[in-house]
């Protein structure tokens, strides 16, 4: 079987249906290669002609590898998108112009655009990884729905982020790490009477944050800078600091999920992870494994503890600290120089240091980092451990009144359903 590195532009569509009965539409898409890779669009709102101009490269794809891409709108009342309409093609190289149909009555629903070039592979064992994504290394930065009911709150503690990183199959191979089932969090997830209680719960939250909306910015690491802004003070359009422009000290918990090779992560003290079973759970979407999951923090070469703020951040070697602390999955330190080398493909700039939960280093450079932050940046005690008061919606609390709505449209079971499968 002959092997090729495909590179796809997907350019716009036109002539989309009117999908609200007031406004028009707010579509993206979902590509998928042989249902082994897939690419997520950025969302074009208030449009029936969106413009993506997005590329996506993978290597070593089977010559007889079909692309099928599925066009959605955007519904920002309700966690089902709508569906407009799907097409499939080869990955032949040249412009094409597809015609959008709905699966059930093939009716026309608009056109795409899109090209396509293919090269034959030069890796000489395509055989053994094929559809390996090759970038861009795009992100996407996702808003806590509870964040408008909280108007002075720092956006950063209501925000995750999802990077589609790569080369994960080259550093990783086919190694993935399963819940603990030593962990009593993780029984009461994936095991036992309530475990599907806590999964929809879960489900529901992660969707919520994670889901493609408007609102969602969208960028690409190619550079150190591009790499930096990820980590910035910047708290959000409406909110300026004097630090929004610097490199924050803050801890992150991040999940590398094994079903799309995406690293999804937020910062540890995020508002949102109150009352949720497992943060890791939360962020892998009760994933039975993942490839690795932990926590990082920035900090200069030689520590937060000896750095000056006088010192300007493009005049700083960075450093990310990786570490493999999660009780849900437990990953094998054995593993960390694999996600040292996920971490240093994908954060040009940035050196990685790989650092065991049970070292002594890592808990001494994790307390400068969150001391920094304290006694430099202004950031509060109540920002690093937060904590559910007066008036504060928890994530877990609107994910349970999303699941009681669905109670009251459909049936038990099919409710049941939903909660075990949804993802």
């Amino acid at each position: 079987m002959a092997f090729y590195d495909i590179t796809i532009q997907f350019i716009s569509a036109s002539g989309l249906p009117k999908m609200d009965i007031v406004g028009s539409a707010d579509p993206y898409f979902v590509a998928k290669l042989d249902d082994r890779v897939k690419f997520v669009s950025s969302v074009n709102t208030g449009t029936r002609s969106p413009v993506w101009d997005e590329s996506w490269r993978v290597k070593n794809v089977p010559e007889n590898a079909a692309l099928v891409v599925e066009v959605l709108d955007k519904d920002s009342k309700n966690l089902t998108d709508g569906y407009v309409g799907h097409f499939c093609t080869d990955i032949s190289s040249g412009e094409k112009e597809l015609h959008i149909r709905d699966k059930a009555l093939k009716r026309h629903r608009g056109t795409f655009y899109l090209a396509i070039d293919v090269v034959p592979s030069t890796d000489p064992d395509a055989l053994h990884h094929p559809y390996t994504f090759d970038g861009p290394v795009r992100y996407s930065r996702h808003f806590s729905p509870t964040v408008g009911r909280i108007t002075s709150a720092d956006s950063r503690l209501y925000s995750t982020w999802k990077v589609n990183v790569k080369g994960v199959r080259r550093f990783f191979g086919d190694e993935v790490q399963t819940w603990n089932t030593e962990y009593s969090k993780a029984r009461s997830i994936f095991h036992g009477p309530t475990s599907g209680a806590v999964r929809a719960v879960i489900h529901t939250g992660h969707k919520m944050l994670y889901t493609r909306a408007p609102t969602n910015r969208f960028g690409v690491i190619a550079t150190h800078a591009d790499a930096a802004h990820l980590l910035h003070d910047h708290a959000g359009v409406a909110q300026h600091t004097p630090f929004e422009h610097r490199i924050k000290p803050a801890l992150y918990t991040y999940v590398l999920a094994a079903d799309d090779d995406t690293l999804r992560f937020s910062e540890t003290g995020a508002a949102f992870l109150m009352s949720m079973a497992s943060k890791h759970a939360l962020h892998s979407n009760c994933a039975q494994a993942v490839r690795y999951s932990g926590e990082f923090h920035p900090r200069p070469r030689g520590g937060w503890d000896s750095f000056d703020d006088a010192t300007p951040d493009e005049d700083v070697e960075w450093e990310l600290v990786v570490d493999n602390k999660s009780g849900t999955y437990t990953p094998n330190s054995a593993l960390l120089p694999a996600i040292k080398d996920v971490f240093e493909y994908n954060f040009p700039g940035f050196s990685v240091v790989p650092l065991d939960y049970r070292d002594p280093e890592l808990k001494k450079s994790s307390q400068a980092c969150l001391a920094y932050a304290l006694a430099k940046r202004a950031i509060s005690k109540g920002e690093l451990q937060p904590h559910a008061h007066g008036g504060r919606e928890t994530l877990a609390e609107r994910a349970a009144e999303e699941i009681h709505k669905l109670h009251h449209m459909h049936s038990h079971n099919h409710v049941g359903n939903w909660m075990d499968n949804e993802a």
